[in-house]
């Protein structure tokens, strides 16, 4: 746990030498003990230059809080919790204060603000936070229950976010369930979807960067490249990148749910008739940010959208027949990871 590395330098008064000079903000990775739980977090101090080697390090008050927060908050993600940050994040979606937020779900006055600071969620509290996300008709039945909870005023102006979120998303949230539904026996990590639960907003984002970067694509085409983005990533790192699962068809390895990932909003699908036959344009609805991937699936990605960027449909159901991963499976078998490590001449 040695990752220690400075943030700034800040001139101030400093209580170990009792001087004014510069003092070196910094931040390293440690661990600490909560709720009888290891965890690691980043813990932010202050470094005297001057002070003895075994006595010149310091953490204000203000600054003991922050460290607090960020152990409660790896305590969070180790135990699948939304974070504070997570939860301030949900209330600005919809542009909620957090007394707002308690009065929308009927909680107490300042619920959403212990949770935000100091008190950890139990699951039930944190499942009604993330529905209210992820599904804007929960948030406008929630805003209607708790309707007596607001002025006039303030309900109009909530209740008019959250229904312009509704307008937007709602039919996102439906084609997420219907995708989950389909996905509903493979609730966990196996060989199957590579050792990865499915990972919608993933999915949309491969979908997003494939449709920005590989020229005229099409359906069929697509979903070769999302096999293969995803057993590249399995054979260099042990796990899927999307948590797709595939089945071994016709036309090469199809995942399950094909026909509704590529309604998710990050590509729009464009009909087209060639030779008296619909095919399925793949376009970019919206610049994806890849910002949002790891250095490792940047990589992966960019090998697959190199690789085959020029090849036809044809030719990469082709190329994707004489893989292992095809020629060892049978019709309509779902085709296991661990036949992804032999790859013909991807590695």
């Amino acid at each position: 746990m040695n990752k220690d590395y400075l943030i700034s330098t800040i001139q101030m008064d400093c209580p170990i030498c009792n001087k004014v000079h510069s003092l070196k903000l910094r931040k390293r990775l440690t661990q600490s003990i909560f709720k009888d739980e290891t965890v690691d977090y980043e813990e932010v101090y202050y470094l005297c230059p001057l002070g003895d080697e075994e006595e010149n390090e310091f953490v204000p008050a203000g600054l003991m809080d922050e460290n607090l927060l960020r152990v409660r908050d790896a305590y969070r993600q180790k135990k699948d919790l939304l974070t504070s940050n997570e939860i301030a994040d949900i209330r600005g979606y919809y542009g909620l204060t957090q007394s707002d937020f308690s009065a929308l779900l009927g909680w107490g006055d300042v619920t959403v603000t212990r949770y935000e600071t100091k008190t950890i969620q139990d699951e039930t509290y944190d499942n009604i936070m993330r529905m209210v996300y992820e599904n804007p008709m929960f948030a406008l039945e929630c805003i209607n229950k708790h309707k007596d909870r607001f002025t006039l005023e303030k309900y109009t102006k909530i209740r008019k976010n959250v229904a312009n979120k509704v307008e937007e998303v709602g039919n996102l949230y439906l084609k997420k369930q219907e995708i989950n539904s389909l996905y509903v026996n493979f609730p966990e990590e196996s060989e199957l979807n590579g050792y990865k639960k499915l990972d919608i907003e993933k999915i949309a984002s491969v979908i997003g960067y494939f449709s920005q970067f590989v020229d005229n694509l099409y359906k069929v085409k697509l979903m070769k490249l999302l096999w293969y983005a995803d057993a590249i990533f399995y054979g260099r790192h042990g796990k899927s990148m999307t948590g797709l699962v595939y089945r071994h068809m016709p036309l090469g390895a199809l995942p399950i749910a094909y026909d509704e990932i590529i309604y998710l909003p990050t590509v729009k699908v464009v009909e087209e008739i060639i030779y008296d036959d619909i095919s399925y344009r793949i376009c970019p609805n919206k610049e994806v940010n890849i910002s949002g991937f790891s250095l490792e699936e940047l990589s992966v990605l960019e090998t697959v959208a190199t690789t085959f960027k020029n090849h036809k449909s044809k030719e990469i159901i082709d190329y994707m027949h004489k893989e292992k991963a095809y020629t060892d499976t049978l019709p309509n078998q779902i085709i296991p990871y661990n036949l992804a490590k032999q790859l013909n001449e991807l590695k």
